[in-house]
Order: structure tokens, then C-alpha cells, then sequence
């Protein structure tokens, strides 16, 4: 049998309801810098019928590259010709809060909240646009790493002004 709160609530009444959680999600999204809104595909599903875990990874990835696109930094050993280190993943972490499932838009928002001479920390959320709800919170630490000599580095300047920059933006309205 197939539930349906349709008949127990008046039919605007999940308008209404979409409208104001969507209203929040909004909201929540205008905290973070950057945001990515990303369509959950078919094959991302795994036996159990639900996205994988493996691909909130993946979202997570896409999300840390769109925001340090925007600050225009070479993230990988492209940087080298300009004698900038890039950037590499040292640890990430996620919390899975509710399972996803296809037809879905995931929207992520990515800030970074902590910087150290050599590392920055991300911060990410993952929303169901479909259930309007967040369904995953991940943090990654990334090392400024000098490909050449194998080892980390300090954040160059240009890299730490542009996330400051693009930190302390005011939130769109």
C-alpha cells in the first residue's frame, strides 16, 4: 500500500510546508561562500537502493573544487609553473544523516572554517532539495603541498588573502 498525507491535511497545507522548508534550506545555503547544487543520477544507487556513500564523497569533492575555483588558484601541480603549491586532501570525515535517492538535486554549501600556516579546514552540508532536508555534514583538512620536493608548505599569501576574501563576503540576500 502507498501512504499519502494528502487526504488527512488540506492540499495547500504541503505547499505551504514545501515553501517554508525550502525558505530554510535558502537560508542555510546563505551562510556558506560557495554552493553547488548537484543532480543525484540513477547509477549513483547502490543494492540497497539509496545513493552510496561513496558518492556523498564525491559531492563533497566537487563542492571543495568549485570553492577553490572561485578563489582562481591552480589546486594541483599546474600551480608549480607559476611556483605555487597546490593543494591535497589530508583527512575527511562525513556524517550521514538521511538516505538519498534518485530523482534528486543535492545542493552543498562549502566554507572554510579553520586555517593553520600549512592547512585549511572545509566545511560542508549536503540538502535534499526533493526532501528538503540536510542529509549529510562532511569537514575535510587540506595541506598546501609542494609537488616537486614531496612535502607540504605554508599557505601562500595569495591563497590565504583569497579565502579571507571570499570568507568574510556578505551573505547574498
Amino acid at each position: 500500500p502507498i501512504s499519502c498525507d494528502c487526504h488527512t491535511k488540506p492540499a495547500h497545507f504541503a505547499t505551504i510546508q514545501s515553501k517554508t522548508r525550502m525558505d530554510d534550506l535558502s537560508k542555510e545555503l546563505k551562510n556558506f561562500p560557495v554552493s553547488v547544487d548537484i543532480d543525484v543520477q540513477w547509477g549513483e544507487m547502490d543494492a540497497a537502493g539509496h545513493v552510496s556513500n561513496v558518492i556523498y564523497l564525491r559531492w563533497f569533492e566537487h563542492a571543495r573544487v568549485a570553492y577553490l575555483d572561485s578563489l582562481k588558484y591552480p589546486i594541483v601541480m599546474a600551480g608549480e609553473e607559476e611556483g605555487l603549491p597546490g593543494v591535497i586532501l589530508a583527512s575527511q570525515d562525513c556524517k550521514y544523516l538521511f538516505p538519498v535517492t534518485y530523482p534528486d538535486t543535492i545542493s552543498l554549501g562549502i566554507r572554510v572554517t579553520d586555517m593553520q600556516e600549512d592547512r585549511f579546514t572545509m566545511h560542508c552540508k549536503m540538502f535534499s532539495r526533493r526532501h528538503n532536508r540536510l542529509v549529510a555534514i562532511a569537514n575535510a583538512v587540506m595541506v598546501t603541498y609542494d609537488y616537486r620536493r614531496h612535502r607540504k608548505a605554508p599557505i601562500p599569501e595569495r591563497l590565504n588573502r583569497g579565502i579571507h576574501s571570499l570568507e568574510e563576503q556578505p551573505a547574498a540576500s
